[in-house]
């Protein structure tokens, strides 16, 4: 199994009957399995629309004594930790799991935070599993500490875990549950008066949790028990740590104690494994989180322990190529570390030979990461580039991270100029106009996709309405939530959200104050041009949507929906004359869009072309053209 349906796994061993999240990347294929099994076991499982109120109604499933697991990715923690910082004084009765997979790197985030230090500041049980045996163990074990205890667990879980594949060894999945019922005697309310008591007993809580750890099964020692140096590593850097031991010849020499209890740490279990060692090694991702916590240990009375060489992340002694603290942790690392404390030479073969990483460079053809071939982001950004353009001003776009954040690189034109977390550029908007007092007068264009329009933007559209913001908002309506898995969301068709009735965003706006407007930018990119441009010369709030289905979801919802295909004629097409590679291929930078150097004209896969049109609209020389077009306008079969 991957990973992540590892945990899908536990879950269901561990006997959940409610699961939710908001989706994600590393943690999106947990709840996208569920949806496909859980079914058949009488859970119910909710793509919700953020990870606060997923996290609210999984709680209330605990709250009646029943078993419930929320997912979601390291970003969606920070929005759900005002109520998971609260909740964590409640007496749980059911059990409450709470799956954070972190992305060090990071490989499709916003930023690289371990969630691991929420977990001191909730004071709540932390597991870290590393291998996808593990996962699935510990998604049982979290569920069952977090009932007997009466507090939510943490399961943290990293890219490279949630997408690696190992054996796993199944257990039964238990049957129904008792009623359901929330005791009214047993109020779950954070009132100041009751907060002081509340945390009381969490603290005493977590103690208890701590002596349970002492003793468990996942937190293991190998090698010799005299050994001067310790290595001491965490989830997933316990298994580079091992390759690099084995890489080295040093399983006699050294000791290597896997930590899988985070927090509370176990005490008298670490003293013991560190025992009258001199130097004392840490791997673990991403920031000194288990370093730290064994150091306070080992100085506190009465059992401080003195003469050990602390060697990790804060001295820079553990360190990757851009420096300790920042990035992944990897088998070179860990080896490169080990390497320099036992004065080694790595030798030849330790690592990739300069041979065959050669060889893997050239036949990697390096290219910048685009939009998918008929994604309607491209003509979205080409209308808004065009619209500010022609406006004047240095005008430029805020957003966020989606597909749509691809945007701020050259296949999107290089047009977002902000972008951070879910709704951020919506929520920029109010600022910039507020900056108009003091002689501002570039024209900004704030964008966001549906489904985070619904998770994040609606608060920034309430206050750019409340405080009489002159904002425009582009909401990049393609009916899935493309990027992490094509999930569903509250703009989803019925058609592909298992009869849902899917929300408008337009009648949103309105209800909201806002101005709308609402075009497909593929069909008419000249007419999307000519919307953004005069929305941006009017004053007031001006939501903007562009809708039309994702490409890529339709094409495999109905891959044999459409023979629309664009055509290239060679004899009109300018090819160099166009630019340095052709205009189509340089500028739209569609994949399906080739580039014949020898002939220098373009040509379209037929395999791959969607036949949006959009290419032949912009083409300056009329070269393209779109044959067997067929009408799929709005969301072309989403609508």
């Amino acid at each position: 199994m991957l990973g992540n349906e590892a945990i899908a796994r536990g879950a269901l061993e561990g006997g959940i009957s409610y699961a939710t999240g908001y989706p994600g990347n590393p943690s999106s294929e947990i709840l996208d399995t569920l949806c496909k099994t859980a079914g058949n076991h009488g859970v119910t499982v909710e793509w919700s629309v953020n990870e606060i109120v997923a996290m609210e109604a999984a709680a209330a499933f605990a709250f009646a004594g029943r078993r419930a697991m929320v997912t979601m990715k390291q970003n969606g923690l920070n929005v759900a930790a005002d109520f998971l910082t609260t909740v964590s004084l409640d007496e749980i009765p059911g059990g409450l799991l709470v799956v954070v997979c972190d992305d060090p790197g990071p490989l499709t985030s916003s930023n690289e935070q371990d969630s691991r230090h929420y977990a001191k500041i909730a004071q709540l049980p932390l597991l870290e599993p590393s291998t996808p045996q593990e996962a699935k163990d510990m998604a049982v074990y979290g569920l069952d500490i977090s009932q007997r205890f009466g507090v939510p667990c943490i399961l943290r879980s990293v890219s490279r875990l949630s997408h690696s594949r190992g054996p796993v060894l199944t257990g039964p999945i238990p049957s129904a549950q008792s009623q359901p019922r929330f005791c009214i005697e047993k109020p779950k309310v954070g009132l100041p008066h009751l907060v002081t008591k509340n945390h009381e007993r969490l603290l005493a809580v977590r103690e208890r949790i701590r002596e349970e750890f002492e003793s468990c099964p996942w937190n293991t020692c190998q090698g010799p028990s005299s050994a001067s140096t310790v290595v001491i590593a965490s989830g997933l850097s316990a298994k580079f740590a091992e390759e690099a031991i084995e890489r080295l010849g040093l399983g006699n020499r050294l000791r290597l104690m896997k930590l899988s209890t985070l927090w509370p740490l176990p005490t008298e279990w670490i003293l013991r494994g560190i025992g009258s060692s001199k130097a004392v090694c840490f791997l673990e991702e991403i920031d000194p989180f288990m370093e730290d916590g064994v150091k306070v240990i080992c100085a506190e009375s009465p059992h401080r322990v003195e003469g050990i060489r602390f060697l990790g992340k804060n001295d820079g002694f553990v360190a990757g190529p851009n420096g300790p603290g920042v990035g992944e942790m990897n088998t070179d690392i860990a080896t490169s570390a080990l390497s320099r404390l036992f004065d080694l030479d790595t030798g030849p073969g330790r690592g990739l030979p300069d041979s065959l990483r050669a060889r893997a460079t050239k036949m990697l053809i390096p290219r910048e990461l685009s939009f998918c071939q008929g994604c309607p982001h491209r003509a979205s950004f080409f209308a808004i580039k065009a619209a500010l353009d022609l406006y004047g001003k240095d005008g430029f776009v805020v957003g966020d991270i989606g597909c749509y954040g691809m945007a701020a690189g050259p296949t999107g034109f290089g047009v977002i100029k902000a972008l951070h977390c879910m709704g951020s550029g919506m929520g920029n908007a109010v600022g910039f106009d507020r900056l108009a007092g003091l002689g501002f007068d570039q024209p900004m264009v704030a964008v966001a996709g549906d489904s985070t329009f619904f998770h994040a933007g609606m608060p920034a559209l309430v206050n750019a309405i409340h405080q009489g913001a002159d904002s425009v908002f582009v909401i990049l309506d393609n009916g899935v939530t493309a990027m992490t898995g094509f999930q569903i969301n509250p703009a989803t068709p019925p058609e592909f959200s298992r009869g849902k009735e899917g929300l408008w965003i337009e009648d949103v706006a309105r209800a909201i104050g806002a101005t709308v407007e609402v075009l497909d930018p593929v069909a008419d990119v000249h007419a999307a041009i000519e919307t953004v441009l005069h929305a941006l010369d009017s004053k007031g709030v001006h939501v903007v949507v562009f809708r039309r289905g994702c490409a890529t979801f339709l094409q495999r919802m109905h891959p044999t929906r459409s023979t629309t295909r664009a055509r290239v004629d060679s004899d009109a097409c300018l090819g160099d004359q166009c630019g340095c590679n052709g205009f189509c291929t340089r500028i739209l930078g569609c994949p399906a869009i080739l580039f014949n150097r020898d002939s220098g004209t373009a040509s379209i896969d037929q395999q791959t072309c969607t036949g949006c049109g959009l290419c032949g609209q912009v083409c300056p020389s009329g070269a393209i053209s779109i044959q067997d077009q067929e009408d799929e306008k709005g969301h072309g079969g989403l609508h």
